[in-house]
Formats: structure tokens, sequence, C-alpha cells
């Protein structure tokens, strides 16, 4: 499905549910993607309130701002973004969140991680929310996940098949992958996709890369071709 084709699908769909902060995140994304980021950061604002603890899409939202030259705006996502970030764990949102706020000059904020019981304790979409904090040192040999930072269960086999199965095995713990699961679930019920459709399977392989931390130049790494979107 073309970009034109795909913003319009999540146009209607955060038009018929406006509550669906899956719907306005992904339109932002695709809005992101199309060179919109005037209405993707629109997107991803929406998606904050609809969602407050939806840490990359205060990640998102601050990268737009600054694309369009509103940089206080983006500062100001940035800062309370990481906040959020660092009080729920969410090791990626918020190292990018504190990388442009170190680029703009501005001041990193000093967060302690909350601990299990504190606040809401629920879970976005793109963050582990991992219910166990570990305070301790991390234990001579112990399997570290990249998506959170934490040690835990390496899976014994892939996934899936194929170089990206095999580089979640290697790098996400099954703490953080069971998490997923439960989280592709609903990224499935609330976008309303059907998994037959290669441009449906499309959009859910996007989240899952998202939430484990492929990127599109890591994706292409280990494939060799582009991912699709």
């Amino acid at each position: 499905m073309d970009i034109d084709n795909r913003i319009a699908q999540f146009q209607n769909m955060a038009q018929a549910d406006p509550e669906n902060e899956m719907a306005h995140f992904s339109l932002g994304k695709a809005l992101m993607e199309a060179g919109r980021h005037d209405q993707a950061a629109q997107c991803f604002v929406r998606c904050t309130e609809l969602a407050p603890q939806m840490s990359k899409a205060f990640q998102l939202a601050a990268e737009c701002f600054i694309k369009i030259g509103q940089v206080d705006m983006g500062a100001q996502l940035a800062t309370r973004g990481f906040t959020i970030a660092a009080e729920r764990g969410d090791l990626m949102p918020k190292n990018a969140m504190g990388d442009i706020l170190t680029t703009l000059g501005r001041p990193v904020p000093e967060v302690a991680a909350k601990k299990p019981g504190m606040g809401k304790g629920d879970m976005d979409l793109l963050s582990p929310g991992t219910p166990k904090k570990y305070d301790g040192p991390i234990p001579a040999g112990a399997f570290v996940c990249q998506r959170t930072g934490r040690p835990g269960t390496r899976m014994a086999k892939p996934p899936f098949r194929g170089p990206v199965g095999e580089w979640i095995m290697q790098n996400i713990t099954k703490e953080t992958f069971d998490v997923w699961i439960g989280q592709g679930t609903k990224v499935i019920n609330e976008l309303r996709l059907d998994l037959s459709r290669e441009q449906d399977e499309a959009v859910y392989d996007q989240h899952m890369r998202e939430y484990l931390g492929i990127d599109d130049e890591l994706h292409e790494k280990l494939t060799g071709a582009a991912a699709k979107s």
C-alpha cells in the first residue's frame, strides 16, 4: 500500500474512533514518512493526550516540532517524554530524547525509575512496562535485553524464521517479547488488522520492529531489503 493510501486509511480510523491512540500514532508515522511533519506532530501530541505514558509518541512529536522549526516545543516534549521514559524504564525512547536535548543544548532531567506499584502502572503500546524493576548489578554472564537494558531469559529458539527472528533471539529477552505478543494483539484489534492481507501484515511488522528497536537501517542490514510499511 502506498503512503497516500496508508494516510487515508489511518485518517479514516482516527475519524471513526477519535479515542483510538494507535490510529493517531499510526497516522502520525505515515505523515512523518511523507514529510508532513507539521501534521504528524499534531497526531503524536494527540497520542500523548490519549495515552500519557506513551513515551515514543513524545519522542516523535519532539522530532517533528524540531523539523518544522518549533525548537522550544520540541524541547519541552522531549523533556517531558524523557521523564516518563526514565520513570518507566523505556530505554530506547529515553536515550533518543536524551540525545535530542543534548543536541539542542538543553538540560537532561535526572530521573529515578519508579518502583512497582507507583503511578497508574499501565503499559503503552511501545514500551515494555516490565512490572519488576531490577535494582542490583547485572550478574556476570546474564543475558541483557537490548530493548530494556534488563537481564532476563534468553529464548530457546527464534520466535519466527529468518534473520529478524534470529536477531530477536540474540538480543531480546523472552520477557520483553512476551509483552510484545500482548501488545501486538492490541495493535491488531485497535487497527482492525487482517493478517491474511499483505498490507496489514506489514503494518503489524512495522509496530513490532518499532517496539523491539529494529529500525529501518538495522532491518536492511539484517535482510538486505528495505522494510515494508
